[in-house]
């Protein structure tokens, strides 16, 4: 009897040292900034999107406020209707919003052309970028609208969710959305940027445009980001017009995304410099068409790659002073681009059909798949 008991005291002493030892051993959650997650949806967003999204662990939403919407004619004032039902939906819904600007309108010069080459052009950025900080900044008009019900007996907004940080335009170093690429202008702009906010926002944070890592295009049409970063560093007293710098390291694996991560930031690093660093976009396609888009890796490849990816940057974030992670996107698109139909977390449609990617992501987040 003795010896049963004082084998049954043994196994329990090792199976509590076991526990312990295991305990000690697992590594802790790190502790990741507010509105890490992020998504940038390519359909217009509903409010049971963003009931997912908050499930899933989504915190921000990145979305464009485009100037060639907002000001289409040159005496028509500023239409904010293409903007506001976003703002509005994801902010009573509790998503931070994080915005770029872009989109020079069609009366003042072709949508890519930074608007930089006249007093004409650089007056009228100036004044947009102010209208939409004072519309949708702290205290701003679009907040004090929706402070009571609306008209068409919508909820108030009783939290407002404000834009803090600013990111002046989108993939700069690339022709499909800035020609002729231009270090020297994108400068100007982000000076004159920097600028309108400040004397609107004094506190509002300064984010570079997200650059496309490694494009193929050259010369007028290309810039890889970590030159163009570097060479924008280069521009005296550039270093005081912004607080962040941007990444879209769109990569055929997340061992390549690994690179473009870490020589973008060493550039930041050999300019004795610190911002914070963003990731404004990522993604993988779910469809097996890797020959014809390289960033098309099949369903079960979707999953690795975000998987891989989001642990490497997870574990480095502190070192890398990573504050968001932006995954594009939400929902599969036919014929916007390239793999726009198969990129999303679910698939196309009004209802919601999750891949095995957004079952992942749920498991990064440690959030729901379901509402």
């Amino acid at each position: 009897m003795k010896l049963r008991i004082l084998a049954a005291l043994t196994l329990a002493g090792v199976l509590l040292l076991l526990v312990f030892t295991a305990c000690g051993s697992a590594k802790p959650k790190p502790q990741l900034p507010r509105g890490f997650f992020g998504v940038a949806p390519q359909t217009p967003l509903t409010d049971e999107d963003v009931r997912y999204m908050r499930a899933g662990g989504i915190e921000t939403l990145r979305m464009p406020i485009a100037w060639s919407s907002v000001q289409p004619t040159r005496n028509g004032g500023y239409d904010w209707s293409s903007i506001d039902p976003t703002v509005e939906v994801a902010s009573r819904g509790g998503l931070e919003i994080l915005p770029f600007l872009a989109g020079t309108p069609s009366w003042l010069g072709k949508l890519t052309k930074l608007p930089v080459h006249s007093a004409r052009q650089r007056a009228a950025w100036t004044a947009f970028v102010r209208a939409a900080v004072l519309r949708y900044g702290p205290g701003g008009q679009f907040w004090r609208e929706h402070r009571t019900e609306g008209v068409n007996y919508e909820p108030a907004i009783t939290a407002a969710k404000p834009m803090r940080t600013w990111q002046i335009w989108n993939e700069a170093n690339f022709f499909y959305f800035a020609f002729p690429v231009s270090v020297n202008d994108y400068a100007k702009l982000l000076t004159i940027s920097q600028r309108a906010i400040k004397s609107v926002q004094p506190g509002a944070r300064i984010l570079l445009s997200g650059l496309f890592a490694r494009p193929n295009a050259r010369g007028k049409k290309g810039m890889p980001a970590a030159t163009f970063l570097e060479q924008l560093y280069r521009r005296p007293g550039i270093k005081s017009r912004f607080d962040a710098v941007a990444l879209h390291p769109y990569a055929i694996d997340a061992r390549e995304l690994e690179d473009m991560v870490e020589e973008f930031h060493e550039v930041s690093k050999e300019n004795h410099d610190r911002p914070s660093f963003y990731v404004t976009e990522m993604g993988w396609g779910s469809e097996d068409n890797f020959e014809e888009v390289a960033f098309e890796q099949g369903v079960r490849g979707q999953v690795r790659q975000l998987k891989n990816s989001y642990g490497y940057l997870i574990a480095n974030q502190r070192r890398l002073n990573l504050k968001q992670v932006v995954w594009f996107s939400w929902k599969d698109v036919e014929m916007l681009c390239s793999f726009c139909d198969s990129v999303g977390l679910f698939r196309e449609g009004p209802r919601f059909k999750p891949k095995p990617s957004w079952h992942a992501f749920v498991k990064i987040t440690g959030g729901r798949a379901r509402p």
